[in-house]
This record gives C-alpha cells, sequence and structure tokens, in this order.
C-alpha cells in the first residue's frame, strides 16, 4: 500500500514538473520575437560598438569593417588624453544638473498651480503640454529668431523697457557680465541659455507625473494642517512634498539619463559652439568631422559608464534612505 501511495506520488509530481516545464517552454516561444527585437536593435549595435571602441576605424572603413581586426588602446587613450573631452564631459554635467533641476522644479509649479478646480483649468493644463509635443525643429527655431540680437524680441523688450544698453546674443555668446547690486557677476550666457530651453521643453514631463500624484493625495491631511494654524508653505514642505519626493526621485533618473545624452536640442540651437560643447555633440564631432569611428564609439562606451557610475550612487542613496525611513 504505501510503495503505491510512493508510485502515485512520484507521478503526480512528474506530471506537475511537466505542465511546468511546458509553461516555461510556451513561455520562452511567446517572448522569443521581442527577444530577437531586444537582440537585433539593441544587444548587437551595443556590442559592436563596444568592439569599435577597440579599433582603428574610419568613417571610410565602416562599409568593410572586420570583427576581427587587431584591437588596440589607441582610441581610449586618445579620447582620455584630449581637453576637449574633459572640458565636454564639465559641460555636460553642468548642463545636465541644471537641465533637471529647473525641468522638475517648473513642472512642480506648474502641478501645484493648476491643482485646485477653477475656470479653464483644462485648457490651462493642455497649454502646459505644448512646449513637450510640439517638433524640435519648430521649437528651437522659435527661440532663435526671439533671441536673435538683431531683430529678436527678446532683445528689443530688453532695450526699450529694461535698459540694456546693447543686444545680448544669448546664442553665440560664451560669457558676459550681469550686473548686480553693482556687481559684476560672470556668466555662461550660451550655456545657461541652453539650460533654460531645456527646462521649458521638458517641464511638462515632470508635470504629468507629478499632477497625477497630485490628484491621487487626500486634501484631509492638509485640511487639519491649516485647523492648526500651519501655513501654506508649512503644508507644502511637510505634508505635500514628502509625498512627492518618490515621484521626484523617479523624475530625476528618467531625466538624467535623457538629458545626459541630449544631443538635437543642443545642436539646433548652439551647434556645440560657445561653450556648449556637451559630450554627445564631442561625439558627433568625432565622426562627421574628424570621420574617426573608434574614437566616437569610445568616448560613447566612457560616457555610458559615466552615467552607470552616477546612477548607481544615486540609487544607492535613495535605497539607504528609504532603509532608513
Amino acid at each position: 500500500m504505501a510503495v503505491a501511495e510512493s508510485e502515485k506520488t512520484s507521478t503526480d509530481t512528474r506530471k506537475r514538473r511537466t505542465i511546468t516545464q511546458r509553461d516555461a517552454r510556451l513561455g520562452l516561444w511567446l517572448m522569443s520575437p521581442t527577444l530577437l527585437v531586444v537582440l537585433v536593435i539593441v544587444i548587437f549595435p551595443l556590442l559592436w560598438s563596444i568592439l569599435l571602441s577597440f579599433q582603428r576605424m574610419r568613417l571610410i572603413q565602416i562599409g568593410r569593417a572586420d570583427f576581427f581586426e587587431p584591437l588596440t588602446l589607441a582610441n581610449y587613450q586618445r579620447v582620455l588624453g584630449s581637453s576637449a573631452f574633459w572640458s565636454s564631459l564639465g559641460t555636460t554635467f553642468i548642463y545636465t544638473f541644471g537641465s533637471v533641476v529647473l525641468a522638475i522644479s517648473l513642472g512642480l509649479l506648474a502641478a501645484m498651480a493648476v491643482r485646485q478646480p477653477f475656470r479653464g483649468r483644462t485648457f490651462v493644463r493642455a497649454a502646459y503640454l505644448l512646449p513637450y509635443v510640439a517638433p524640435v525643429v519648430a521649437v528651437t527655431f522659435i527661440w532663435k529668431t526671439m533671441l536673435n540680437p538683431q531683430f529678436g524680441i527678446v532683445n528689443v523688450i530688453g532695450q526699450s523697457l529694461l535698459g540694456w544698453d546693447e543686444p545680448i546674443a544669448f546664442l553665440s555668446q560664451e560669457r558676459g557680465t550681469w550686473e548686480v547690486l553693482g556687481l559684476e557677476i560672470p556668466v555662461r550666457t550660451a550655456l545657461l541659455t541652453t539650460i533654460a530651453f531645456e527646462g521649458w521643453r521638458y517641464f511638462p514631463f515632470a508635470f504629468l507625473f507629478l499632477m497625477a500624484r497630485l490628484g491621487a493625495m487626500s486634501g484631509e491631511p492638509e485640511e487639519a494642517a491649516l485647523v492648526d494654524g500651519a501655513t501654506p508653505w508649512q503644508s507644502f514642505r511637510f505634508i505635500v512634498l514628502p509625498q512627492l519626493m518618490p515621484i521626484i526621485g523617479v523624475l530625476a533618473v528618467l531625466r538624467t539619463i535623457w538629458t545626459f545624452n541630449e544631443f538635437d536640442d543642443i545642436f539646433l540651437l548652439t551647434g556645440g559652439a560657445a561653450g556648449t560643447n556637451v559630450a554627445s555633440v564631442q561625439i558627433y564631432n568625432y565622426l562627421t568631422v574628424q570621420r574617426n569611428v573608434g574614437a566616437a564609439a569610445a568616448q560613447s562606451v566612457i560616457m555610458a559608464l559615466v552615467l552607470v557610475a552616477m546612477l548607481s550612487v544615486y540609487l544607492l542613496i535613495l535605497r539607504r534612505r528609504g532603509e532608513r525611513v
């Protein structure tokens, strides 16, 4: 009797194992088209770029590139030994940090401004999305026209109403001075302008996330705080903002990844001139001006590693902060 029960249990186990294996094979078959697409579109180009970074490859040779070309570290030595790389890396850090902070700050202000119902709120919400959904070529052309030192409306208003002595070349002037309380403060004009454009163009992305989170929050804690005598700022600082911090953290990670690799916005505005030569533009120059595919691939790999290191540190900080809480 015991033997029969043991055999029955063994048979049931084999059946369950067979069903599990069959389900696993079915899952792999269903996932195979997606895995194939990812392999062809993402993994293979990534591995090829890494391989190219170790080869002496010119743009004219790319059509007959050989996977078995001799490997060398010359491209990395050239990139890391170039002052242009370190300059572009520093500019990229400033550009990324300023753009991310500005975009999230503007998104938070916009979300708080339309939090309470009012007449025309739907129209205002839709209008907020225009910078994000408009074609980048169109919005960069508008900004270049508005900021033109000869006929741009910004300089016309500045000279006629704000008392500017002369027009400001916002997109072609690398450095300028702002006079504040009698002190002349040097500023990087073109870089600050591109940061302002980046914050304006992508604040709707942050606005959508933050508005959704605000809509899901209960208003009772804020009402209780106001009854207890808290000011609106204290209510925002100690009740609303802590609930928004997880969303702000996600936004910071996403915008850092995208802004760190940003190319089209800054290239269309300045072409990388006037102190706005970020890393992506430098890679483009390696590829098109110097026609050095190997050096361009090497700098791409280095930038990817820098970005991974930055995000790893940031996520580690968030995890430790979450564990303390």
